[in-house]
């Protein structure tokens, strides 16, 4: 398949877009990548003033990626990723108060503050976790994957990580297997073009990334992951793929990311004018953009959702403000099936 690449639009078409979807679609588009952005936008403020430590990785531009993804799978469906995970819960339906706790590192949080930035998890929505391991998610994503079809479950297995994940050799393995035992995972490379400040073309001669997956003869593509609409698309196609015992997908969903790897990150490794052009295709945008000039909804009616999504924040910072840090005796808690035989009072 050809390369997709983003385009820099200096101007923009006063003509009514085409809508392949239900206005009720691109409105939820909307509001969750929106409250995606807001979040993650107040994270990075809550960090600088030390509200909580260790890393943060902002999803900031990435928005369309996983609000495809969450559009695109069924229920039943499991999810795994990296640590850039933020975004993930909020798609799948969790409130986003839960996901600030967890960040807070409080009881109230998704996993009782247990889990923090990296590792966001909540069996509730079938999200598996995000994995501070680099490309650690992708062996456990097929593990997931072959226990589905063990089971004849009919659910998928999404397995997302980074282009800088796609270097390590647990994802050969993994993509041999996967294949070998046609297990029904689609695997998401989050392509934002670097790998912390290291871009693709200073990592590989293949740049187009899905070709990795041809050569394990598995079905592969590559996605404009600045469209919410193409990647919704994509997983719905590779999903139905899978349920339909045809095996694992790679699909190459090109992205970018608006801030920097994390929040230490100084970014020196590209332009203002890179970032700045990328921008002018910012996702959440593009769905605006349809809405408006489709007559989906009025301004009116934006400015009320953006009003909601700007409570939610107040909101969700509140929740993680008020919680309660975990005692001490929670670290030996959640840890084995039944109560931890060795301690002594």
């Amino acid at each position: 398949m050809a390369s997709v690449s983003v385009k820099n639009k200096n101007a923009k078409s006063t003509k009514a877009l085409k809508t392949k979807y239900s206005k009720k679609q691109y409105l939820k588009w909307y509001e969750d990548m929106l409250v995606m952005r807001k979040i993650e936008e107040k994270t990075g403020q809550l960090y600088i003033q030390q509200k909580f430590g260790g890393f943060c990785h902002l999803y900031i531009g990435q928005e369309a990626v996983v609000a495809g993804t969450a559009s695109g799978c069924e229920p039943g469906d499991k999810h795994i990723t990296a640590y850039r995970d933020h975004a993930h819960p909020i798609a799948l339906g969790v409130h986003p108060k839960e996901m600030m706790a967890e960040l807070y590192g409080k009881t109230n949080g998704m996993t009782k503050g247990k889990g923090g930035s990296m590792h966001m998890f909540k069996k509730e929505v079938n999200l598996m976790g995000g994995h501070g391991i680099v490309g650690a998610q992708i062996p456990m994503g097929a593990g997931i994957a072959f226990a589905e079809k063990y089971k004849k479950t009919g659910n998928v297995c999404f397995t997302s990580f980074g282009d800088g994940a796609a270097r390590q050799g647990a994802l050969h393995e993994t993509f041999n297997m996967a294949m070998k035992w046609m297990l029904p995972c689609v695997f998401i490379i989050e392509n934002n073009n670097y790998a912390m400040g290291t871009s693709v073309e200073r990592t590989t001669n293949v740049m187009d990334l899905e070709e990795i997956g041809r050569s394990y003869r598995m079905p592969s593509k590559a996605v404009d992951g600045m469209s919410v609409e193409a990647v919704h698309e994509a997983i719905m196609e590779a999903a139905a793929l899978a349920r339909n015992g045809g095996g694992p997908s790679l699909l190459d969903i090109r992205t970018y990311r608006y801030k920097g790897h994390s929040m230490s990150d100084p970014q020196k490794y590209r332009t203002k004018q890179e970032v700045e052009d990328y921008k002018n295709e910012d996702p959440i945008e593009k769905v605006l953009e349809t809405i408006l000039k489709n007559k989906l909804a009025t301004q009116n009616q934006i400015d009320k959702i953006q009003e909601k999504v700007k409570a939610l924040v107040v909101e969700s910072v509140e929740y993680a403000e008020n919680g309660s840090a975990p005692a001490s005796t929670a670290l030996y808690e959640d840890v084995y099936s039944s109560d931890y035989p060795f301690i002594i009072e």
